[in-house]
Parts: structure tokens; C-alpha cells; sequence
């Protein structure tokens, strides 16, 4: 459900109409990293804490749309990601 501005109305205040159905917004967090899976003990809000101790940050990304949208966004996300890390992974 989502409220649009109705175009071409004569009154000085804007006139807004509900609009009913169509595909649910949503919004997906998500971050990505890799790390030797023997390196770490612990991910929590974004921060990864390794066996040795020492910390590591994991970036969040957003993606908001369709459940469409972020599948197909998220999926060209995680293509770009292994491209960028090449074969070095």
C-alpha cells in the first residue's frame, strides 16, 4: 500500500489517493565477506572476532524493492563480489 500525489489538481494543497495492492516493499541488510572458516569464533552486528582475538568489520549493504527486485539485485551482487576477489579465493 503505498499514498501517490494525484497529478494535475487545481487545489493549492496537495491531493494524495491511497493506491492498494501491487508486489510488498521490503528491505534486505546483508553483508558479505569471506574469511578462512578456521579464523573465525564469532559475527555479531557486523563485526567479526577471530581466534587470535582481533576484530574484522563485515560491511552491511541495503537492497530495498520486490522480493523480485533484491532476489535478482542480490544475485548480481554476489556475481560482482566473486569477480572482484577473482580467483584469489
Amino acid at each position: 500500500m503505498s499514498i501517490t500525489h494525484v497529478a494535475g489538481t487545481p487545489d493549492a494543497m496537495t491531493k494524495l489517493r491511497l493506491v492498494r495492492g501491487g508486489p510488498r516493499k521490503l528491505t534486505l541488510v546483508y553483508g558479505m565477506r569471506l574469511f578462512p572458516a578456521a579464523d573465525v569464533s564469532a559475527v555479531t552486528s557486523g563485526k567479526v572476532t577471530f581466534t587470535t582475538g582481533d576484530d574484522g568489520r563485515v560491511t552491511l549493504h541495503v537492497i530495498d524493492g520486490t522480493r523480485q527486485q533484491i532476489r535478482r539485485q542480490l544475485l548480481a551482487s554476489i556475481d560482482a563480489f566473486f569477480e572482484i576477489y577473482g580467483k584469489t579465493i
